[in-house]
């Protein structure tokens, strides 16, 4: 447990499209957020991003893991320790393998050797027990994005698209009084995002992304790829339901006879379109989709979400948010509510049993 009242936390995310580690302040009492603080922003080197996908699909006890582990909790500590003034830290830390109904789910880094480095207690390990009541483990925002909507004093449903490796969406109605209530949010992964495309960039052309969709924008999509895409199972699935980075891999395949600029206008199509038809699982239309996470700079995906759409799209520094720190404020807000013995997650946002408080707690 933590004091009652606000908290100053501080928070971290490390996403599968390996740009770098997020760390944001958030002054909160577990409800609602009431300040945003500092940021900061560590991009991986070349050889830390090639090391930590090095490790994608290992487990816990895979031979390995400990390498990756160690380049996960370097790389967090170097920009956590740049912050003064938080009371507790939430680390997700890097997601290896995903596979909720199967083997379960791994975000390797360990919160207890931050937790001694920081002096400070930390947060860490915040899908397992949502996998483990038979949840999806993902996404986790969603409960945020309601204390956000409320931030932004929004009186109507409304959608947030976070755009990173995969792409998630949460319908959020404000007018509920907690996010755990019935009908207050609906979260699920729509598909594959940035992954495909940041995968593509880097094996052929040795860049990490395709900056402002400027490749992409010069391509054409493959519409029988696109329909292809559009026949997988996972789009005949009701939400909630959640993605690893690589379920979608075969697309990587698909697009191997396409020039650069067709097979990354290809995948943006994709990722675009996947968008769309989740949103056709919204329980009620919404009136803007506010965006966040890198893909939101991709000026074609943007484009396209908007051709998609029935409502407005606009990143969300429209409407006063920081769609580059959206994560890691999150897990500094569901550290609060962990300490606070709080739920983090729910049926209507990951399909777990009953509402949970996920993440364990280790202390200096």
């Amino acid at each position: 447990m933590i004091k009652a009242g606000p908290v100053w936390a501080l928070g971290a995310m490390s996403g599968t499209s390996l740009d770098g580690v997020d760390a944001a302040m958030v002054l909160t009492d577990g409800h609602d957020v009431l300040e945003f603080g500092h940021t900061a922003y560590r991009e991986y080197t070349p050889e830390q991003r090639e090391a930590i996908r090095a490790g994608f699909g290992l487990w816990q006890d895979d031979s390995g893991v400990e390498a990756v582990a160690e380049v996960v909790e370097a790389a967090h500590a170097a920009v956590l320790g740049l912050f003064d003034g938080a009371e507790i830290v939430g680390f997700h830390g890097q997601t290896l393998a995903h596979d909720p109904g199967g083997r379960g789910t791994h975000q390797t880094g360990s919160g207890a050797v931050l937790a001694q480095v920081l002096g400070l207690p930390v947060v860490w390990d915040f899908r397992t027990a949502d996998v483990e009541m038979g949840g999806q483990g993902a996404p986790l925002a969603p409960f945020f994005h309601f204390a956000c909507a409320k931030y932004i004093g929004a009186d109507a449903p409304l959608a947030f698209l976070n755009l990173g490796g995969v792409g998630n969406l949460t319908w959020v109605d404000p007018r509920h009084g907690a996010p755990n209530e019935a009908g207050a949010c609906l979260a699920f992964d729509t598909g594959p995002a940035n992954a495909p495309i940041n995968d593509l960039m880097q094996t052929r052309l040795g860049m990490a992304y395709d900056k402002g969709g400027a490749l992409a924008a010069k391509g054409v999509p493959d519409v029988e790829i696109l329909e292809s895409f559009l026949a997988h199972p996972y789009f005949f699935k009701m939400p909630p339901k959640s993605l690893d980075r690589d379920d979608f891999d075969i697309l990587s395949e698909a697009v191997m006879g396409l020039s650069d600029a067709d097979a990354a206008a290809t995948l943006t199509a994709v990722a675009a379109t996947a968008v769309a038809k989740g949103a056709e699982h919204f329980p009620t239309p919404v009136s803007r989709l506010l965006v966040t996470g890198g893909g939101r700079h991709n000026a074609v995906m943007m484009e396209s979400l908007a051709e998609l759409m029935d409502c407005e799209v606009l990143p969300v520094e429209a409407v006063g948010l920081d769609g580059d720190m959206l994560e890691a404020q999150a897990f500094a807000y569901l550290a609060v509510r962990v300490a606070m013995g709080l739920p983090t997650s729910g049926p209507d946002t990951t399909g777990v049993r009953a509402t949970i408080g996920g993440g364990q707690i280790s202390r200096p």
